[in-house]
């Protein structure tokens, strides 16, 4: 048996109570993933104290596509972090390292690709998303900022914060997306407003976020440096390749969640262009819905990547007892914060839109759609957190049918056909029409496939 390194990963995985230990990982991502939020709010926020809605709509445009970048990081980053959490409940530290250094790497190859792919194929991109004439030219300062140049360091950081906290140090993860995520807020203004001319201010909230994710990036280059060379977080190539069950494993979690984050932005990009036939405003005032309505998406995602490393670790270790108690706690957690969602959207909602835009049509149909959208947060909670614990458990397969199933067969042609039959407000309530289904179908298959874990000999 391989001796163990790291202490406090023994303390987070065994030797803390279950809620206490809960508490030390969701805490750190909760936090990542609201500072997140706000910067990316942050963009919206002040490229809307403008008051120019064309540049709130090209800003808009872009982000389903900049989520891509994110998407692309959960390939290298949840398959692999997922992995390791399972082999060191195996106490395999050695393939542990193999399996993060394959992920490094995996992660750098494919945001080269894809920076790649944007910059060369930028126009015809832009308009398929929709850009028209008000809004192309500052899309595409935006995407070559925080895209095209940004791209490499935004998904190495999120692979690396997936890495780092697969061994239990949640508090490092989160931190380098916090310092990120400040440091893209206090940039922001300066450079809209302060160094570049009037009319360039989407370019300089671009600019301001490609900075930022440049220094988180730099963060968690030192953090692998001070873990030092024997630390199962590793990037250097003398551990040679993991075994060929560990690359199947990682991708075989990695892919899934790569799709279902893809057709969730692809959810997005429908919800942009049949929002666009109607009105540049109307897309403007769902762009800024799409983004208020992730303050308790983001708290949600935080609970599952806090859990994620837990569940499987005490899957892999046998631990039952432990495992349940994790995924109860998680849950409740997550659907006490979207209830609270949804009290506070649909008393404040236009003071919400109010923090983002002045223009009074704008803000009347964003209150409107942000009312119906928040309704839909608890069904999406429930629909994620079941695929992240298939995930814990490594069964891709299933983690991909419910992605696919929800994107595919529920989200995507419900907006379709609710726009047919009752036009743009028919595009809002899609979501919690289709999440119902989501819900019914993910119980199902969580009662028919979650694994039955006893306690092992090991197991505390």
């Amino acid at each position: 048996m391989q001796t163990k390194s790291v202490s406090s990963r023994d303390d987070v995985f065994e030797g803390l109570p279950v809620p206490v230990a809960l508490r030390r990982m969701i805490i750190p991502t909760v936090t990542s993933q609201l500072i997140v939020l706000i910067y990316n709010m942050a963009d919206t926020f002040f490229v809307g104290k403008t008051n120019n809605p064309y540049m709130v709509a090209a800003t808009s445009l872009i982000l389903p596509v900049f989520n891509i970048t994110l998407c692309l990081s959960g390939l290298a980053g949840i398959g692999g972090g997922s992995l390791i959490a399972r082999l060191l409940g195996q106490e395999r530290e050695d393939e542990a390292r193999r399996a993060s250094a394959f992920s490094l790497y995996l992660g750098f190859a494919i945001s080269s690709l894809f920076a790649v792919g944007i910059a060369l194929f930028m126009e015809p991109l832009l308009l398929l998303l929709g850009a028209g004439e008000n809004t192309y030219v500052y899309a595409r300062q935006y995407a070559l900022c925080v895209i095209v140049a940004g791209g490499i360091p935004t998904v190495l950081s999120n692979v690396m914060a997936n890495l780092i906290r697969s061994v239990g140090r949640s508090r490092e993860a989160s931190f380098g997306i916090i310092l990120g995520g400040l440091l893209n807020i206090a940039l922001d203004p300066l450079f809209m407003f302060v160094l570049m001319p009037d009319g360039y201010e989407v370019l300089g909230a671009g600019i301001a976020t490609c900075l930022s994710n440049c220094v988180a990036f730099l963060f968690f280059v030192g953090v692998l440096l001070r873990m030092g060379r024997r630390s199962v977080i590793t990037a250097s190539p003398r551990v040679g390749l993991p075994q060929k069950a560990s690359i199947l494993s990682i991708f075989g979690v990695g892919i899934p969640s790569a799709i279902a984050s893809l057709l969730f932005d692809l959810d997005y990009v429908i919800i942009d262009k049949l929002m666009v036939s109607y009105h540049d405003l109307a897309l403007a005032a769902i762009g800024i819905v799409l983004k208020v309505e992730r303050f308790p998406l983001n708290v949600g995602i935080g609970i599952c990547q806090g859990m994620l490393p837990l569940v499987a670790y005490h899957y892999s270790a046998g631990n039952g007892r432990r495992m349940n108690e994790t995924i109860r706690l998680s849950c409740r957690l997550g659907l006490a914060v979207a209830a609270v969602s949804i009290l506070l959207y649909e008393l404040f909602a236009v003071s919400f839109a109010h923090l983002f835009i002045s223009d009074p049509q704008t803000v009347d149909l964003a209150s409107q759609f942000l009312r119906i959208r928040v309704l839909a947060t608890p069904l999406m909670f429930l629909s994620f957190f079941t695929v992240y614990l298939f995930q814990a458990f490594g069964m891709g397969r299933i983690s991909l049918f419910l992605g696919m199933t929800r994107w595919l067969v529920f989200n995507i042609p419900m907006l379709f056909l609710l726009n047919t039959l009752f036009g743009m407000f028919g595009i809002v309530w899609s979501q919690v029409t289709a999440d119902i289904l989501t819900v019914l179908l993910s119980f199902c298959v969580y009662r028919r496939f979650r694994p039955v874990v006893g306690d092992s000999p090991r197991a505390g």
